[in-house]
């Protein structure tokens, strides 16, 4: 990342020279040559899918299955490589085997891993309050365990906002993993026939893999469901995608060549692709089911071997510039992310369309370079070609050992400054400046203050100044009404309930402060993406479903034991059905009301707030090297044009309509720093510091509510 990322791993693809079998083979013997060139072919399709999903989430939102692509031509490959080893000498030389997989993809990956550990390393590159993070993963990706921290740590691939310079190593981790495991299974197999079954070793193999696969679809669909995030990255959760690939290469017949059907089998294969490049975005459940449609597609490309005429898909896909983008894709993927990541902070860049296009080039560029000096000559090296195969297993772990080191370096420098700035984080809550943040609009006699310079938190570190709380917060697919309880434990105390998706969550560390100063119990009720409202998502599938169970349980659970006031806030943009209504708008603002007349309707009163500006990217990646006069977005570029929560509590008995909008923004000019303060951490939430500085409208706001109810 969906991804999701997603990974165009090269599966050491054997020497692009096609080998003859030996004269006299059995047919048990006739493998395909070492050299497909239609599956090169494959392999562009599938890193342009990611890398354009990675520059482009919104146009092509379904191109992490690119990675999925990849896993099918890796199951492909590598075991008929090792069934002709297999065939031919009755073994497998693991050393051997794992010592030519270093060769081949370990040096281009230290190389992206060792400037990655610089530029995080820099806090005129990075920001300090995501070092740590950054650091971790770092270590993780270098020793190929990157998807199982980021499995542990419950990371959503498919979510952008705080995605480090590494998250794309998750798939190479997981390939890296596959390679260690795979020819074990397949000796395992192999020895198990011998003992058991009087050498049939290919139909023993056959066996052997195909239950495996069969066992990690039936855990991919079932874990998926249940627990989506880690889900995503879990090893056994994918290795039915190898071993889909692998079937094709254990079983000849597999392998069409008659014209007609491996034309509409390639082709149908192509459009699965497209189908789910375009159709599939974050909210698909992945991979699960929908997993199959990209492997299965890529599977039937692998499958349609007849290339006898230029329209066979076998033909076209094995076309020079295809080749060429195959060729690279391995060190397309590992350049590509991270540049994404580190271009906004670089001064006079960003990531406008014309940025863009350009990084995109840049990358191709780089992706040719490290092909061409790094992964080709280091493959050949001859003092490493000439040794026994554990040199060339020892040299990459010390190589390893140092990238390690310089990232941990990094950590250790930096260190103090990151302390230095959550610190820093902490004072200004507990004592702002005078007419800081909003103060300096609503307060009249703030007017004129001028803070120069002042940026606080500090851009590096405002990814830090987030509300806690991750406890009481569900993601993805989870519907449980988890709510949790803070402030006065006086069964006499007004009960405020703050109930919506991630912006209201926001709000959460504010509303906590001013529970413990007013003497309010608050209980919360937080979910991902799922603002209180009674109108279904557009989302289809177990995503949507999700949220609408997850509302009906807080409705019920919200008349059961009623508070005193609800607060509710939401996303401006959430996509909604239209279900039966003129438009998704109209939809939203119905279904705004209905929920707020459950509890208006027992006479608890509700509170709203108008939806803040969300920026195209996090603002602070601009403020790091510019002045804040020149991070600023036009309105109509980031504010909604009709929030549905403005026009739903407008005339609406006992709903108070909170509206900020003059704080973020002048008539044509939204801010990502006002009266001192900074707004964000991250592209559309905003930092608990800002936050704060609205405590007496949100504290007048819930009073008078309370004062109401008489």
């Amino acid at each position: 990342m969906a991804s999701s990322d997603h990974s165009p791993q090269e599966l050491g693809t054997p020497s692009a020279t096609a080998r003859r079998e030996p004269a006299g083979a059995s047919p048990e013997h006739s493998e395909p040559s070492h050299f497909l060139p239609h599956v090169q072919g494959l392999r562009a399709i599938a890193v342009l899918l990611v890398v354009l999903y990675h520059f482009w989430p919104v146009r092509l939102p379904g191109g992490y299955v690119g990675v999925d692509v990849f896993f099918v031509i890796s199951g492909f490959l590598i075991t008929g490589h090792l069934l002709r080893e297999l065939t031919a000498t009755g073994r497998i030389r693991l050393a051997q085997f794992w010592a030519r997989r270093a060769r081949r993809l370990l040096p281009a990956a230290l190389l992206v891993l060792l400037f990655c550990a610089l530029c995080v390393s820099s806090a005129y590159l990075f920001p300090l309050s995501g070092l740590q993070r950054e650091i971790n993963e770092i270590v993780a990706s270098t020793f190929y365990v990157e998807n199982w921290f980021l499995a542990f740590t419950s990371a959503d691939y498919l979510a952008h906002s705080d995605s480090t310079t590494v998250q794309h190593f998750w798939s190479l981790s997981l390939e890296e993993q596959f390679y260690v495991m795979w020819p074990l299974l397949i000796l395992l197999a192999a020895w198990i026939a011998v003992k058991r079954f009087r050498g049939q070793w290919r139909a023993v193999v056959f066996v052997v893999l195909g239950v495996v696969s069969i066992l990690s679809l039936i855990f991919c669909i079932s874990f998926t469901a249940t627990n989506p995030a880690p889900a995503y990255f879990v090893t056994f959760g994918r290795m039915w995608e190898f071993g889909l690939g692998a079937m094709i290469a254990l079983v000849p017949r597999l392998r069409i060549t008659h014209p007609l059907v491996s034309f509409l089998l390639g082709w149908a294969g192509v459009i699965a692709l497209v189908y789910a490049a375009f159709r599939f975005d974050g909210t698909t459940v992945f991979p699960g089911s929908a997993a199959l449609l990209p492997a299965l597609g890529a599977a039937a490309i692998i499958a349609a071997s007849n290339s006898g005429r230029w329209w066979q898909p076998s033909r076209v896909l094995a076309v020079r510039p295809a080749r060429f983008v195959g060729d690279i894709s391995y060190s397309l993927y590992l350049w590509h992310w991270p540049l994404i990541v580190i271009a906004p902070s670089v001064p006079f860049w960003g990531l406008t369309i014309y940025h863009r296009v350009a990084l995109l080039a840049i990358c191709f560029v780089l992706a040719w370079l490290t092909k061409r000096f790094v992964e080709d000559p280091v493959r050949r090296w001859k003092p490493l070609l000439r040794r026994p195969p554990r040199v060339t297993l020892w040299a990459p772990l010390g190589a390893m050992i140092l990238v390690a080191a310089v990232a941990l370096g990094g950590w250790a420098v930096n260190a103090p400054a990151y302390q230095a700035g959550v610190a820093q984080i902490a004072e200004t809550r507990a004592n702002p400046p005078t007419c800081f943040g909003a103060a300096s609009v609503l307060d009249a006699s703030c007017a004129g203050t001028d803070f120069g310079d002042t940026i606080l938190p500090a851009a590096g570190f405002a990814g830090a100044d987030s509300p806690g709380g991750d406890g009481c917060f569900v993601q993805l697919t989870d519907s449980r009404p988890t709510s949790c309880t803070f402030g006065s434990q006086d069964a006499d105390a007004p009960v405020v309930a703050l109930v919506g998706d991630s912006h209201a969550y926001q709000l959460l560390a504010t509303f906590q402060e001013l529970a413990e100063e007013n003497g309010w119990k608050l209980v919360t009720y937080f979910k991902g993406a799922c603002p209180w409202n009674t109108t279904e998502l557009s989302t289809p599938g177990a995503f949507g479903q999700a949220c609408t169970d997850w509302r009906t349980q807080v409705i019920q659970a919200l008349n059961d034991d009623p508070p005193d006031v609800v607060f509710t806030a939401a996303l401006a943009s959430t996509p909604y059905s239209s279900s039966g209504y003129d438009s998704s708008y109209d939809a939203a603002v119905a279904g705004y009301q209905d929920a707020w007349s459950a509890m208006t309707s027992v006479g608890v009163p509700v509170v709203t707030v108008v939806d803040n500006p969300a920026f195209e990217t996090d603002p602070n990646k601009c403020l790091r090297t510019r002045d804040a006069s020149d991070c600023t977005a036009a309105r109509s570029d980031v504010l909604a044009a009709n929030d549905p929560i403005r026009a739903a509590a407008t005339g609406m008995d006992d709903v108070t309509l909170l509206d900020f909008t003059d704080v973020y923004c002048d008539e044509t000019t939204c801010f990502p720093v006002v009266g001192g303060a900074n707004l964000y951490r991250d592209q559309d939430h905003l930092t608990v510091t800002f936050l704060n500085t609205l405590a007496p409208q949100y504290t007048a706001a819930i009073e008078s509510a309370l004062a109401s109810r008489g």
